[in-house]
C-alpha cells in the first residue's frame, strides 16, 4: 500500500528563514501539503480506549492497571505523547523502557497501542542547551515550565525534535501492538513572534507581494504613517494596529502548524509500517469548555497529510450537559477529510470537578460521539496525577487506582462497543445543511470584537445550536475544505466578514444554482486582506442578498415587529450589532422597531437565480435564530425529524450493510416520549422492537432497513 502514498521531505529545518525563502503559497504561506491517499489503515471497528502513562504511577501496578482495562474493554491505549524528558533524560541517550513496558503490556492483554511524538512538552535540557528554544510572544519569552513553551520553528527544536521522533518510531513499529501514530499534540504556533519570525513573515511578503506599493495600497499603511518603503524597515507585527497586518500575520502563523505537522507526518511515515494509521488530535477553539473554530490553526489544511482525523472535546456535564460541543467536534472533525469518520482521541472521564457526571450520562457521552461519526472514544486519562497543575483533572480512576462507578460505567459502555463495533463503526452521515466558517473571517472579525468583547465563534455557535436543537444535521466547511457546495441544499455563513470577491461569488453561485443561502451581518465588508470595500455594504453580497446599507450601531432598546416567527418578549430583542438595511429587491421578513429611527429591515429573502439569500442584519436572540433557520430549512425542502426537538436529540446515518441507524439521545432528567415514527426498528442496544420512550440521560440505538 505505501507506493499508493507520495511523501513529504523528512529533512529538518537548518534554517526557518532560509525555509521561508522559498514559500510563494498565499494563504498560508507555505506549500500546500500532500493529501493522504484514500488507503484504510483503521481497525474495522469501534475503539474505545484511554491515555495511559506508565511514568506517572506511584507504584509498579502495570499489570493490575492493564487487567482493569481489560476488565473494563478498552481496546486500545495512546502513550508517550507527554514524556519526551523520560524518553530521552540526556541529549541523544534513549530510555524506551517504560514504553517498552506498555507495548508489552498492552500485548499480553491484546489491548492495541497509538505511540504519541513527545514533542509538545520538551526537556529541561533543551531548553537549557539552547535557550533560544523557548518561544518568544508578544510579551517576551516563555519561561521552562509549562507545555508547549517551545518555538516550532526553532532549528535546534527542530534537530532534537527530529531525533526523539525518528529513534522512537524506529523502536515501536515493528511491535504488533502498534496500531498507529499521533503526531504532536493539540499543536499551534503558540502565537511565536520572535524576530526570527519577523523575518521570515517579510521574506514570504516579498515571495507574495513583490511590490511594496501594491501591499501599502492594500493594507491601507498610509494610515498613521504605517507606511514601509524599503522591505528593510518593515516593522514587527507585535506592536501593529493594523487589521490587515495582523490577520496575515495569523494566517502565516497557522501555516507554520500545517508545515509542522506535515514535516512530523513525513517522518513518523518513514519508519511506519505499511499497517499503521497516523493521527493529529486537533483541539477547537475553547470557552470554559470547547467551543468553536480554532483560531491558532486552519484544521481543513493541517489535517491533509493524515490518514484521519483526531479531536479532542470537552464539554460540561451534569446539568450542563447538552451534547451541542460533541456534535459541534464530530460535526467539524468529520468535515476535515471530506466527510471521513474519525477518532475522539480525548475526552473526559471526570476531568474537572464540575464535569463529574451524573449516572447515565458516560454512556450517553460515548455513543453522542459515535453519533457524529466517530470511530474511537478515548478518555484523557486512564488514572489521576499525584502531582503538578493537572492533579485535579481525574482519569477513569482517581488518585487511589482503584474501580469506582465512573470506571463501572465505562466497563458497560465498552462491553457494548464490543459487541456493536462491527456494525457501527464506519457510519456515513449525509446532510444537506453546511454551517460555512473561515479562519480568515475569525482573524479579521476578532480584530474588532463586538460590544462586549464578543469575538467570532460566539457569533457563529448559536447558529449551529439552533440546528443542532431542532435535529437539523449539519456540516461544519471551509473555504480551504475543498467541498462541493452543491450537495448542499442550504449553507449558512455566519459573520464573513473577510473574503475574497472569488469566495463571495462561488457562495453566491450556490444560491443561483438553487440554494437557499444564510448570510448575516457583518459578512462580505472586508476582502481577503481586511480591506473594507469601497462599496455599499455588504459589498459583494449586496446584490445577490438584495439589500445594502450604510449605517450601523449596538442596539439598544431595539426589537424587532411583534410576532416575527411566533415571538414575543425578549425573544424579539436585538444583540450586539445591527445594519440598517433598505431593501432594492429583497421581501422584508421582519424590520427594527425604535423609538427614533425608522423601521429597517432587520431579516430580508431575496430571490436570486433559482435560489433564494437570507440576510439577516443582526444578532437576533436564539429563539429568533432558531425560527429563521427552520423557516429557510423548509423551503430549501430540507428533511428532518420536526416532531422531536432538543432535549431528545436524534442523530441519523447509514451503516456499512446499507440500513439506516438513528441514535436517539435524551440530554435531560426527564424520560422523553418518542414520537411515532421515530420508533422504529431494533434497538441494538437491547436487541428488542424500539421503545415508546428514552430513560433519563439514556439512548437508543435503532437500526432499520429503510
Amino acid at each position: 500500500m505505501r507506493n499508493m502514498r507520495r511523501h513529504f521531505s523528512t529533512s529538518g529545518l537548518t534554517s526557518f528563514v532560509a525555509w521561508s525563502a522559498f514559500v510563494t503559497v498565499w494563504p498560508g504561506l507555505i506549500p500546500v501539503p500532500v493529501e493522504a491517499q484514500e488507503v484504510d489503515r483503521t481497525p474495522q471497528s469501534i475503539l474505545y480506549g484511554v491515555s495511559y502513562y506508565d511514568e506517572y504511577t506511584p507504584v509498579d501496578r502495570i499489570d493490575e492497571d492493564f487487567r482493569l482495562m481489560k476488565k473494563a474493554n478498552i481496546t486500545v491505549v495512546r502513550i508517550a505523547e507527554s514524556t519526551w524528558g523520560t524518553l530521552e533524560p540526556q541529549p541523544g541517550v534513549f530510555d524506551f523502557s517504560h514504553v517498552d513496558r506498555m507495548l508489552s503490556a498492552a500485548q499480553r492483554y491484546d489491548i492495541k497501542v497509538i505511540v504519541g511524538t513527545p514533542t509538545y512538552a520538551i526537556p529541561t535540557w533543551l531548553a537549557r542547551e539552547y535557550p533560544d528554544v523557548l518561544v518568544t510572544r508578544p510579551e517576551g519569552q516563555a519561561r521552562f515550565g509549562y507545555r508547549q513553551n517551545m518555538d516550532i520553528t526553532n532549528p535546534d527544536y527542530r534537530a532534537a525534535a527530529q531525533r526523539v521522533i525518528e529513534n522512537l518510531i524506529a523502536h515501536v513499529a515493528e511491535h504488533p501492538a502498534v496500531i498507529g501514530y499521533q503526531v504532536d499534540n493539540e499543536t499551534k504556533a503558540y502565537n511565536t513572534a520572535g524576530p526570527n519570525l519577523q523575518a521570515a513573515f517579510v521574506t514570504a511578503l516579498r515571495a507574495k507581494w513583490g511590490s511594496l506599493d501594491e501591499l501599502n495600497d492594500a493594507w491601507g499603511l498610509d494610515y498613521w504613517s504605517n507606511r514601509v518603503n524599503r522591505w528593510e524597515d518593515f516593522p514587527s507585527t507585535t506592536g501593529t494596529m493594523n487589521a490587515s497586518v495582523k490577520n496575515a500575520f495569523a494566517e502565516f502563523q497557522r501555516g507554520l502548524v500545517t508545515e509542522f505537522l506535515a514535516w512530523q507526518t513525513a517522518l513518523v511515515r518513514k519508519h511506519a509500517r505499511d499497517d499503521q494509521f497516523i493521527t493529529q488530535n486537533f483541539d477547537l477553539g475553547w470557552l470554559q469548555t470547547s467551543y468553536g473554530i480554532q483560531p491558532e490553526v486552519n484544521h481543513w489544511l493541517a489535517a491533509r497529510p493524515l490518514d484521519v482525523a483526531g479531536i479532542d472535546i470537552y464539554h460540561p456535564s451534569q446539568d450542563g450537559l447538552t451534547g451541542v460541543e460533541i456534535a459541534f467536534g464530530g460535526d467539524l472533525a468529520r468535515s476535515l477529510k471530506g466527510g471521513a469518520n474519525y477518532y475522539v482521541i480525548e475526552t473526559e472521564a471526570q476531568g474537572w470537578l464540575q464535569w463529574t457526571p451524573y449516572p447515565g450520562q458516560l454512556r450517553l457521552q460515548a455513543f453522542s460521539h459515535l453519533a457524529s461519526g466517530a470511530n474511537m472514544v478515548a478518555y484523557w486519562h486512564w488514572a489521576t496525577t499525584s502531582n503538578a497543575v493537572e492533579t485535579y483533572w481525574r482519569g477513569l480512576l482517581t488518585q487511589d487506582y482503584q474501580p469506582n462507578e465512573i470506571y463501572q460505567a465505562a466497563a458497560g459502555i465498552g462491553a457494548d462497543i464490543r459487541r456493536l463495533g462491527p456494525t457501527l463503526a464506519d457510519i456515513e452521515k449525509s446532510n444537506d445543511v453546511a454551517i460555512y466558517v473561515s479562519n480568515r473571517a475569525q482573524s479579521a472579525f476578532d480584530s474588532f470584537k463586538l460590544p462586549g468583547n464578543i469575538e467570532y465563534n460566539q457569533v457563529m455557535r448559536p447558529f449551529y445550536d439552533a440546528l443542532y436543537r431542532r435535529n437539523i444535521e449539519a456540516d461544519i466547511i471551509s473555504p480551504d475544505g475543498n467541498v462541493d457546495l452543491s450537495k448542499y441544499k442550504m449553507i449558512v455563513v455566519p459573520a464573513l466578514y473577510a473574503a475574497s470577491d472569488e469566495e463571495i461569488a462561488r457562495l453566491n453561485a450556490f444560491a443561483e444554482a438553487g440554494g437557499h443561502l444564510v448570510y448575516t451581518f457583518k459578512s462580505g465588508f472586508s476582502d481577503e486582506d481586511t480591506k473594507v470595500r469601497y462599496a455599499s455594504q455588504p459589498g459583494a453580497i449586496a446584490q445577490a442578498a438584495g439589500v445594502s446599507y450604510q449605517l450601523f450601531t449596538e442596539p439598544k432598546e431595539v426589537r424587532i415587529t411583534p410576532g416575527a416567527y411566533g415571538l414575543a418578549g425578549a425573544d424579539l430583542e436585538a444583540r450586539w450589532w445591527m445594519e440598517f438595511l433598505t431593501p432594492t429587491t429583497a421581501e422584508v421578513l421582519a424590520r427594527f422597531e425604535h423609538h427614533s429611527w425608522p423601521d429597517y429591515a432587520a431579516i430580508t429573502r431575496n430571490a436570486h437565480g433559482k435560489g433564494e439569500v437570507t440576510y439577516i442584519g443582526f444578532m437576533p436572540s436564539d429563539a429568533m435564530i432558531e425560527g429563521v433557520l427552520t423557516d429557510t430549512a423548509t423551503r430549501a425542502g430540507v428533511v428532518w425529524p420536526e416532531t422531536a426537538r432538543f432535549p431528545l436529540i436524534v442523530r441519523s446515518g447509514t451503516l456499512t450493510n446499507g440500513d439506516r441507524v438513528r441514535y436517539l439521545l435524551n440530554y435531560s432528567r426527564e424520560r422523553q416520549d418518542l414520537p411515532k415514527e421515530l420508533a422504529d426498528g431494533t434497538d441494538l442496544l437491547t436487541g428488542q422492537t424500539a421503545a415508546s420512550t428514552v430513560e433519563p440521560w439514556g439512548v437508543a440505538i435503532l437500526e432499520s432497513s429503510h
